[in-house]
């Protein structure tokens, strides 16, 4: 089985380093691996369970998303969201490296973790965890989950399926993802010693809750760089 491999390597205020190497299939874009039993209580499928779940409780007993989350949860135990850390990130392409707050390198692994986990209403995001983009600016979400969107409307078109270019799908994603991720907190307040993995999943959250009006306001503040792609109206020329 051929596999895309992302490592994460965070180090810690005291010296110590925490190092995530994620083995993603590279046909399904899920991650690969056995999961280390036992696990606690709160990755079962009925803990807090989200609202909006769309797996059989009947045939799944522990939620996938959160079973991923484990060593995250537990190798973050005496970390605070405040603290600074150092972290390098390592794919297949490149490599990153950059000094930033503990809740914002945990939460740029969380978002790749919960696109590749096999929930159903994370793997919209399969696409851009593909392609993953370590410590991405609010613009840079904005850009690559409307041209995610974009371009999984060009393969619904050609698969004959109903095309959404307005955008109104992407916000029903957001909506999704925002009570999964109300869910997550709620299991992790149970299961995280500190706040660093809690506010990890906040900062994911703000983004998810806000995105659909941040799309619609941002959109217009990057319509320049399309320029290229707009037909003048007045002299038929490009941009």
């Amino acid at each position: 089985m051929e596999t895309i491999t992302i490592q994460y390597r965070f180090l810690l205020p005291d010296q110590v380093a925490q190092t995530f190497i994620l083995k993603l299939d590279a046909k399904r874009i899920e991650l690969v691996g056995d999961i280390l039993m036992p696990v606690p209580a709160w990755t079962r499928l009925g803990f807090h369970r989200c609202p909006n779940c769309l797996l059989n409780a009947a045939e799944q007993q522990y939620c996938p998303l959160v079973l991923h989350l484990v060593p995250v949860v537990e190798r973050f135990a005496g970390i605070l969201s405040h603290e600074t850390i150092n972290l390098e990130v390592i794919t297949e392409e490149r490599f990153i490296s950059q000094q930033t707050s503990a809740q914002r390198g945990v939460s740029s692994l969380l978002g790749l973790v919960m696109a590749a986990s096999g929930c159903p209403h994370t793997a919209f995001f399969k696409p851009m965890a593909r392609f993953h983009l370590p410590l991405a600016s609010e613009e840079e979400t904005i850009f690559r989950a409307t041209s995610t969107f974009m371009l999984a409307q060009f393969f619904r078109r050609s698969a004959g399926e109903k095309v959404d270019f307005a955008l109104k799908g992407l916000q029903e994603v957001y909506d999704n993802i925002h009570q999964v991720n109300i869910a997550i907190a709620k299991r992790l307040r149970a299961g995280a010693e500190t706040d660093s993995v809690i506010n990890a999943v906040v900062l994911l959250d703000m983004c998810t809750k806000y995105m659909p009006f941040i799309i619609k306001d941002s959109l217009e503040e990057i319509r320049y760089l399309f320029v290229p792609y707009i037909k003048d109206s007045k002299n038929g020329e490009a941009g």
